[in-house]
């Protein structure tokens, strides 16, 4: 059995909090920081009094941590704080017996955050959940703008999510006074013990029972019954987790054909097959997610790159168009409305050709098991709607309608969510990006709602639109053109195989003590590999020689204090050699984003190794003494303890079935109630006969919750015992 604890937190936007900012403006972005550990880094917002940043994060943390925090500051194009510089903070904390979060937004009066992280169980009882926001101020006192509490009752019975009003600090001489805002958050507080395989083996049984029968009248199975116990955002959570949970089983193949014979047999109207957030729906969309990231990179990355890097100014609607923006950049004057139209069109077709080349060119390099998921689609959507008027687009709107609509085109639209960018566009590129979006979206569609609606200032576009229909319905044709079964190329578990490499690109390098070498040449630049086996080091990824650490023998993965060598972003590898001695390799990214993921990937890597380091020094060993603490000894014990329980999680973690058994037993918990027999939520289906079945179903789930209630009371008599013996128990 096992204990997991992980953070799931959505703040979203603040209003009307007191300003702060002569300038009127700011870059923000937000550092997510467990004990003073940076864990993540939003991307910065530029130029904005209002942020959206839309991220989200689950940071699994070690059971003992003291504080998570996040720090939303400003940046400054020159690479530093603004001196002086004021912001809005708001903080949430969790100390034994107390959460706590930091946010921070430089120079706005209206922050606008999509943050989430997620947290589990945690030692000793629950105190209050106190949001706080501050003015923060790197020359002087912060100031308090005011709070928001939520009670422990509170956020197990019903979860905030809303606007909450900012009240004053509990200490009068802290109110900054007049009115103070308010701010919207979602918190979600999730604590879990995770039992032994065995314990979840007659769930497991119930889920795969329901895929392999009959599912287009299907009323009756435990998943039909799930799927109707679980409503808004629970349904795109039980969706990831049911789509790991049988890609860890084999079965993915199965359960996305068994949603979408169920979705198609109640769809009446094929222009509304998949348009809802059915279950259906948010599983094909987590599906994409999981298995077809390296693919998506792939096919827009360059182009989204170009985007970025070239800044062109594009502009389409009239009402938005800035003519006396060339006036401000050159003596040429400003241009008309329709040159700056054409000069627009060129430019966005001049994306748009890349990107849909790259499209319908890579059906060869499209996810064999995406690749027969859609052949599922297309195969079951045409069994359903096989009237002539309908074979034209539903099979191919079927398809499109995921690939497009919600893989290719929100990427376009929002490349920082999507891993494709560090940094969130700013204003000028990102609306660039949403002209992109629409016209993926439009290509998507077919075409078919071009000249509807309220753009009709897109019409410019619409003769390339409607050339580039005819290759993506090509294109749809290749890509379901795959031989193979329900699940043939479908991973039995989705893991990596210990010599797969799970990370891998350049960073510097630099050995403990390089025998006299300046600081500047100590760092070398290497091309690094990280698998489940070895972290190797290379001059270039063609070099032949390399040289390798065993993973088996890192004892922590830690960040290094800037003063250590007067460098950002450096992290130091601790391992143990065969005689006992501890060795540290030194690592320099790119940026905090990069240094994030290489710690979160090495403490995955090496979380099963034993006796990791309880406390290492945070600096190095230098001039015959540490950095950090001055000791003088180079054995010394380190002075700032480990992070090893901190990892993010992300969609290239191994599958973890166990964890995600857990989280559908917690999700039918929610729905007991209405499984049982005295309850009349289904009352109102008039045969009798699925009726009959429905109640056996229902009967059979409720005997599989309460086997996994004695387990988990057993478990907590287990805990319980233990603390009534206390250290000095046996």
């Amino acid at each position: 059995m096992a204990k997991s604890s992980s953070l799931n937190v959505r703040v979203v936007e603040g209003r009307a909090l007191p300003a702060k900012d002569v300038s009127g403006s700011s870059d923000p972005y937000c550092l997510v920081k467990v004990d003073d550990e940076v864990v993540a880094r939003t991307a910065t917002v530029w130029r904005s009094l209002g942020p959206f940043w839309g991220e989200e994060y689950t940071v699994h943390l070690p059971l003992d941590f003291h504080q998570l925090a996040f720090y939303v500051l400003d940046e400054d194009t020159v690479g530093c704080w603004r001196m002086g510089g004021a912001a809005a903070f708001a903080a949430m904390c969790f100390r034994p017996g107390m959460l706590k979060v930091e946010v921070t937004i430089k120079k706005t009066r209206f922050p606008h955050w999509d943050e989430v992280l997620e947290l589990r169980e945690m030692p000793g009882a629950l105190s209050p959940l106190r949001v706080e926001l501050w003015d923060w101020d790197m020359v002087g006192k912060n100031d308090f703008l005011g709070m928001v509490e939520f009670s422990p009752k509170t956020l197990q019975q019903k979860p905030p999510n809303g606007w909450f009003r900012l009240l004053p600090f509990p200490r009068a001489e802290e109110d900054s006074g007049g009115n103070l805002g308010a701010l919207r958050v979602k918190v979600r507080l999730i604590e879990d013990c995770v039992l032994p395989s065995r314990c979840y083996q007659p769930l497991v049984e119930l889920l795969m029972e329901s895929v392999l029968g009959p599912a287009e009248e299907d009323t009756a199975s435990p998943l039909a019954l799930l799927e109707e116990l679980t409503l808004g955002d629970c349904r795109q959570d039980l969706a990831t987790k049911l789509v790991k949970l049988f890609l860890g089983w084999g079965l993915a193949g199965r359960f996305l054909d068994y949603l979408t014979r169920r979705e198609v047999a109640r769809t009446m109207d094929p222009n509304t097959l998949f348009r809802s957030n059915s279950l259906a729906s948010k599983s094909m969309e987590q599906f994409m997610k999981l298995v077809g990231m390296p693919y998506l990179h792939e096919v827009l990355k360059p182009v989204i790159s170009r985007v970025f890097e070239e800044k062109k100014y594009m502009e389409l609607d009239p009402c938005k168009m800035d003519l006396g923006r060339t006036r401000r950049i050159s003596f040429k004057g400003a241009p008309s409305e329709e040159q700056m139209r054409e000069t627009s069109l060129g430019l966005l077709t001049g994306y748009l050709g890349p990107i849909v080349d790259a499209i319908v060119g890579s059906v060869g390099r499209c996810p064999p098991a995406m690749r027969l998921a859609f052949k599922q689609l297309h195969r079951r959507v045409e069994e359903r709607f096989p009237e002539p008027e309908h074979q034209q687009d539903v099979k191919y709107l079927a398809i499109s309608g995921f690939l497009f609509l919600r893989f290719f085109a929100p990427a376009i639209l929002t490349p920082k969510l999507f891993d494709l960018r560090d940094q969130h566009a700013d204003p000028q590129t990102s609306r660039s990006l949403l002209l992109l979006a629409k016209a993926v979206q439009s290509i998507g569609n077919l075409g078919q709602q071009l000249g509807q609606g309220k753009e009709l200032w897109m019409a410019p576009l619409h003769p390339f639109l409607l050339q580039s229909v005819s290759r993506v319905r090509d294109f749809l044709d290749r890509l379901v053109d795959v031989d193979g079964d329900e699940e043939a190329g479908i991973p039995a578990r989705a893991l990596f195989p210990p010599s797969a490499i799970v990370r891998e690109g350049y960073l510097l390098k630099r050995k403990e003590e390089p025998a006299g070498l300046a600081m500047r040449f100590a760092f070398k630049k290497r091309y690094v590999w990280l698998s489940g086996e070895t972290l190797s080091f290379s001059k270039s990824p063609e070099w032949q020689t390399r040289h390798s650490i065993p993973v088996s023998h890192i004892r922590a993965v830690e960040r290094v204090d800037e003063g250590a060598f007067q460098l950002p972003h450096v992290m130091q590898v601790v391992t143990q050699d065969g005689a006992g001695a501890l060795h540290t390799t030194y690592l320099q990214c790119k940026n905090v984003n990069e240094l994030n993921q290489w710690l979160s990937a090495l403490r995955k890597a090496s979380a099963p190794n034993p006796d990791k380091l309880a406390a290492c020094h945070p600096g190095a060993f230098r001039s015959a003494r540490w950095t950090c603490c001055l000791q003088a000894e180079r054995s010394a014990a380190g002075c700032s303890r480990t992070h090893s329980a901190v990892t993010l999680g992300d969609w290239s973690d191994p599958l973890d079935p166990d964890a995600e058994a857990q989280m559908v037993y917690r999700q039918l918990l929610l729905g007991r109630d209405q499984l049982s027999p005295s309850s009349g939520h289904r009352a109102v289906w008039a045969c009798p006969e699925v009726l009959a079945r429905q109640r056996t179903a229902a009967a059979r789930l409720l005997e599989v919750l309460a086997d996994l209630d004695r387990a988990h009371e057993e478990f907590q008599q287990q805990e319980r015992g233990k603390a009534a013996l206390g250290p000095l128990g046996p």
